[in-house]
């Protein structure tokens, strides 16, 4: 599965990862990244569709996870064009990417929007 299959707006990335990343701050607290079991949890407590589901884990998981994640559903997903694209859906986009390690916690970019988190302090 690519990008473009669970293709989503930017307008609709920034929704998802304000309800997403809302409902995770209320549960678990302010973290660097979530578990792939908290980011579902989250995902269904918002429904998030199945099909774009892959966008809140590119955003709140390690590499690692989302990786594992899609490896044992049998599928390949580009953690780190889908972060970019994320990232850049909530105002993190202004600077040149090749500055930046996509490895990155979403807690740890620059120019992130924090107001769209209502539970962000």
């Amino acid at each position: 599965m690519s990008s473009t299959m669970c293709a989503l707006s930017p307008t609709d990335k920034r929704a998802q990862a304000k309800r997403v990343g809302d409902d995770l701050l209320r549960n678990y607290g302010k973290k660097p990244y979530y578990s792939v079991e908290q980011v579902k949890a989250a995902n269904r407590r918002n429904s998030v569709s199945i099909d774009v589901d892959c966008w809140s884990h590119a955003m709140f998981n390690t590499h690692e996870d989302f990786d594992a994640m899609h490896a044992a559903m049998g599928e390949v997903c580009d953690y780190a064009a889908m972060k970019l694209q994320m990232l850049q859906a909530v105002g993190a986009g202004e600077k040149s990417w090749f500055d930046f390690d996509l490895d990155l916690s979403w807690l740890e970019f620059p120019d992130i929007d924090w107001s769209a988190f209502d539970f962000f302090d």
